[in-house]
Order: structure tokens, then sequence, then C-alpha cells
């Protein structure tokens, strides 16, 4: 049954695979873009202060967002319960990370900014606080953790359904489960992260839109069967 102007496994699976597709392309842009520099001194205020630094953290802030959508219009293909919490929990986890990259974008954009302006690098000292402080930090890393668990949930649930490739999940909640611990690597590794993620998002987006792709021909072999 079609809802709205929606088929549930032609429009819907298109759109999230439109969204996999390009909170993947994000994702890369994200490390891509960053500049990397020593961020307790001037040059890296500079950084910091770029439009450079601004455009790769709203790439981030992006991702999430169209993940979450993603995930909801995978959600509508499976019609599966781990899919429905894999939506949930992770909404809740983009939810307490993206505060994070607000303070990213614009707290410490701003700080660097007035780094610069005064000629003063002990400024920076202050990025530490703004970045992870006592609760801004508990939120980030629980959000982060949460993100894992919704991945690794939606994994499941494609590697159960019968839907889409089974091991097609595997290579998003891998990049996802590693989201924490590829801050602590270098330019190169997160370069390298962003393209796992990138890969895994694309491979689902493949999945869905060759899925809906599928499901479009049966429904028309079945008008033409009545027709006839």
């Amino acid at each position: 049954m079609n809802t709205g102007s929606f088929p549930p496994l032609t429009g819907r699976a298109r759109l999230s695979a439109l969204s996999f597709a390009m909170a993947g392309a994000l994702f890369l842009l994200y490390p891509v873009v960053r500049p990397y520099t020593d961020e307790t001194t001037l040059r890296g205020a500079e950084a910091m202060a770029s439009g450079a630094w601004i455009a790769a953290h709203l790439f981030a802030v992006g991702g999430f967002i169209l993940l979450t959508l993603g995930l909801l219009g995978l959600r509508t293909v499976l019609r599966d319960r781990l899919a429905s919490g894999a939506v949930v929990v992770t909404w809740i986890g983009v939810g307490l990370t993206l505060p994070y990259y607000g303070a990213e974008v614009f707290g410490l954009n701003a700080l660097a900014q007035r780094a610069l302006q005064e000629q003063d690098p002990g400024l920076l000292e202050l990025a530490g606080v703004i970045r992870l402080g006592v609760v801004s930090g508990a939120m980030f890393i629980a959000g982060l953790l949460l993100l894992a668990a919704g991945s690794i949930l939606a994994a499941a649930a494609v590697r159960r359904s019968g839907t889409l490739p089974r091991w097609s999940g595997v290579p998003l909640a891998l990049g996802f489960a590693l989201f924490l611990p590829q801050f602590f690597g270098t330019p190169a590794l997160r370069i390298a992260h962003g393209a796992l993620i990138a890969a895994g998002a694309l491979w689902l987006a493949v999945s869905l839109w060759r899925t809906a792709s599928v499901a479009t021909s049966e429904e028309e072999d079945t008008v033409a069967v009545s027709v006839r």
C-alpha cells in the first residue's frame, strides 16, 4: 500500500539512498577540508579563524543530519525493530554530539579571531575548556557512543533483512565505532576514516537504490500482467 506520494520501496528507498550518499561525501570532506596545525600557536589560531575551519565542521553537521534521514528511510524499507532502534539511538546520539560541533564552528572560531586581534596565543588555552568541559565532554562522548551503537543496530538489521546485501551495513558501522578514536590519529588517519564512512554510506546508498529499482520493476510487471 502506498503512503502519500512515496511508495515504501521506491521513493523512500531512493531518498534514503541519496541521504546516505550525501552524508558520506560530507563526512569525507570534513577531514579533507579541515586545517591541521598546532592549535596552541597563532598559526593554529589562523587555522581556526579561517573559512576552511567553519566549512569543514559544517560539513560534519550536515553529515550527521543526513545520516539520521538515511536511517529513517532504511527503517521504512526494512520494517525491522532493530532498524527502528537504530533510528532512535542515532537521533539521540546526534542530538548529544552536535553541541560540540557548534562550539567548534562558532566558539573556537570567535576565540581564535580574538587571539589574532590581540596577538595572544595564551587565549587558545580556553579551547580545551570550550571543547571538553565536564558536561560538554560527557555529552560528546555519550553522543558518539550512541552513534556507534545506532550504526551497529542498523548493520544488524541490514544483515538479517534479506532485502539488502548482508554485509552492506558493516563498513558504516565500523566507521562510527571508530569515530571517537580517530580524533587521536594523524591527519592522514582522519582522512582515511572519512573515506571509510564515505565508502560505507555509498555501499548502503547503492544497495537501497538497487532495491528501489527492483521494486519498481516488479510493480511495473504486476501492472502489465493485470492489464493483460
